[in-house]
């Protein structure tokens, strides 16, 4: 498999991942009042997991992110 293959299927497991953990958190730990804005909503908490799970992905890069030509 190609490395842009492989960095694009990690960031989408990260992603996926990410979002996974955040309807686990929202069905254990959720805010049944409404009052938090995260959590409150499955919705929310996904897509926040999901984006800390995107940014997370790019931290585990094995060139140390030397493959930007800017």
């Amino acid at each position: 498999m190609s490395n842009k293959k492989k960095k694009w299927l990690r960031t989408a497991l990260f992603t996926a991942v990410g979002a996974l953990v955040g309807y686990i958190y929202y069905k254990l730990v959720g805010c049944p009042t409404g009052g938090c804005i995260i959590t409150s909503n499955p919705y929310t908490s996904m897509a926040y997991m999901g984006v800390m799970g995107f940014l997370l992905s790019g931290a585990f890069d094995k060139d140390g992110g030397r493959g930007c030509n800017m």
